[in-house]
């Protein structure tokens, strides 16, 4: 049963040609998707993209950890005051690591 999908032929030197496939491959997208998603101007994450996504959820997360901790100790008004100040350590390396982060997406 024949296709009723058009395709496109376009005309690339080489270094054009190596150029879009390095992006599709960045970005895990064949090349016929890469290339349908960009002519259409979709957004197109690279790889790179996606994995500081993951860490940032994943930064998200521990900070909501820290801050359940953070609070239960409060509640609790246990511990010493050397555990409070560790986890409010905890709690500022982590804003720090997740201002790196989302520079790096910029």
């Amino acid at each position: 049963m024949p296709t009723k999908k058009k395709a496109i032929t376009a005309y690339l030197t080489e270094e054009e040609f190596e150029n879009v496939k390095t992006w599709a491959e960045r970005s895990r997208l064949t090349l016929s998707t890469f290339i349908r998603k960009v002519s259409q101007g979709q957004p197109v994450k690279s790889l790179a993209h996606q994995m500081f996504r993951m860490e940032l959820r994943q930064l998200r997360a521990d900070l909501g950890r820290l801050g359940g901790l953070f609070k239960q100790s409060l509640a609790e008004n246990k511990g010493p005051d050397h555990e409070l100040r560790r986890l409010l350590r905890e709690i500022d390396g982590r804003q720090r690591e997740l201002r790196d982060v989302v520079a790096k997406i910029r």
